[in-house]
Parts: C-alpha cells; sequence; structure tokens
C-alpha cells in the first residue's frame, strides 16, 4: 500500500509539473504581450481559483502526512520548513475559498514563494550540488540529503514540495489578479 500511494503521488506530482510549466509558459507569453493564453485559463478556472489552490494545498499537506505518519519517513529540517510554509495554506485556501475572498489571496503567495525557496535548496542539498550543513544531520538521523522515495528517476519529496508551491504561486496569483477586476475571481460556495 506505501509503494501504490508512493506512485500515485509522484503521478499526481508529474501532472502538477505539466501544470505548472503551463502556467509558467503562459505568464511568460503575456509579460511578451500575448494575452490570449492567459484569458483562456482565466475563463477555465475563473472563480475557482482559491478552490484549485485548496486541492493542491490538501494534497501536499496529506501527502507530507504520509510520507511522515504512514510511510515513517523521518522528516528533516528543511521538510519541517517546507512543512510550515505549507500546512497553514491547506486551511487558508479552504477558508478564503469558501469565502468568496479573492483579494486576501495576495497576503498568501509569501508563503508559497517562501516554501518554493526552502524546496528549491533542498533539491541542491539532495542532488550534492551544495554541501549538507550540519543542522541537517542533527535534526534527522538521515539527513536533509536523504532521498526517500524516487519515482520516475527524478521525482522526490523536495520535488513535489516544489511542485505543490509552484502551482500554488500561480493559482494564488490569479485569484489575486481577479481583484483588481470588477467581477470577483471566486465564487462563494
Amino acid at each position: 500500500m506505501t509503494h501504490d500511494t508512493i506512485v500515485v503521488l509522484a503521478v499526481l506530482g508529474v501532472i502538477g509539473q505539466v501544470l505548472g510549466g503551463a502556467l509558467i509558459l503562459v505568464a511568460l507569453a503575456a509579460a511578451a504581450g500575448a494575452r490570449g493564453p492567459l484569458r483562456a485559463i482565466r475563463n477555465v478556472l475563473w472563480g475557482y481559483e482559491l478552490w484549485a489552490a485548496f486541492v493542491v494545498a490538501a494534497i501536499a499537506t496529506g501527502g507530507s502526512l504520509f510520507f511522515s505518519e504512514i510511510a515513517h519517513f523521518v522528516p528533516c529540517e528543511l521538510c519541517w520548513y517546507q512543512r510550515i510554509c505549507m500546512y497553514p495554506l491547506s486551511i487558508l485556501t479552504l477558508f478564503l475559498a469558501y469565502h468568496g475572498d479573492h483579494r486576501a489571496a495576495r497576503y498568501l503567495l509569501p508563503l508559497p514563494v517562501v516554501g518554493a525557496g526552502v524546496s528549491i535548496y533542498h533539491l541542491l542539498i539532495e542532488n550534492k550540488v551544495i554541501n549538507e550543513p550540519t543542522q541537517c544531520l542533527i535534526s534527522s538521523p538521515a539527513g536533509c540529503a536523504t532521498k526517500w522515495i524516487n519515482e520516475f528517476g527524478y521525482i522526490t519529496i523536495p520535488t513535489l514540495a516544489l511542485t505543490g508551491f509552484v502551482l500554488l504561486i500561480g493559482l494564488l496569483t490569479l485569484a489575486a489578479a481577479g481583484a483588481e477586476g470588477d467581477e470577483a475571481a471566486t465564487t462563494p460556495a
């Protein structure tokens, strides 16, 4: 069961990476002046950006808890920092989505931005691009460089976290951008 759940989370991670990559390409196209793809995404997601952000944050939080509580992977110090950035998002995005408060989405953006930075740092340590700090070895017997999972040759726990954070940055940005217009960007429950 543990391996099957890890594979499901890895597949969701790959799907998230495709969606996150598409969001990044659309943002780059919009910055270059091509607004058509951005309008298409806005039309598809209009009113559900915060609900989508809640789903991403809830899956990431559930996956994180699965890894530590069911699979018994000991979270390192960097994993805890990533959790600090992700866990509140699962509650806050639900609250904002339920109340249709798209304007507050901009205040949540620092959490996934910081979380993405920690995830990138964790990936650099995990792939031995930079040396593992002593704090990592003190916080967890395995350290921060341990790859508890390695599905499809590259999906590790920090990769999944980074995927979630990138998706949340995109979805929260879309929700916050909708706050600038006359119409509400998020449909109340």
